[in-house]
């Protein structure tokens, strides 16, 4: 391809969303928030029975990547998901995958 421009900065993005993401206690505390809605850092810890400061890390990992927002009530913090952030990142992974799929099919078809 002649035109083709190696996105450098845009890839690296997308890695670093898809390794906030694709932590074992991170997708805990992600279906955490996704099934209470909302829901502040207590709730949190208490439930997946961590320390408050590893859960606090893990926050502000995903507050980095955007896949958290939060809203501040008085000294308490409460977290929600970005949808629109998960949204985009799941049409990103099904486009590799359906990419990957056809290179598979046409690979088949070739032999």
């Amino acid at each position: 391809m002649e035109n083709f421009e190696f996105q450098t900065e845009k890839i690296e993005k997308a890695a670093e969303l898809l390794k906030a993401v694709a932590h074992q206690l991170r997708l805990k505390i992600i279906k955490l928030i996704h099934d209470k809605k909302e829901v502040n850092v207590n709730v949190i810890y208490n439930t997946l029975k961590i320390e408050q400061s590893i859960t606090s890390q893990h926050l502000k990992i995903l507050r980095g990547v955007d896949v958290v927002q939060t809203r501040r009530d008085g000294k308490k913090i409460y977290y929600k998901l970005n949808y629109d952030r998960l949204s985009a990142m799941n049409r990103g992974i099904d486009l590799f995958e359906e990419f990957t799929a056809a290179r598979k099919v046409a690979a088949k078809k070739k032999k």
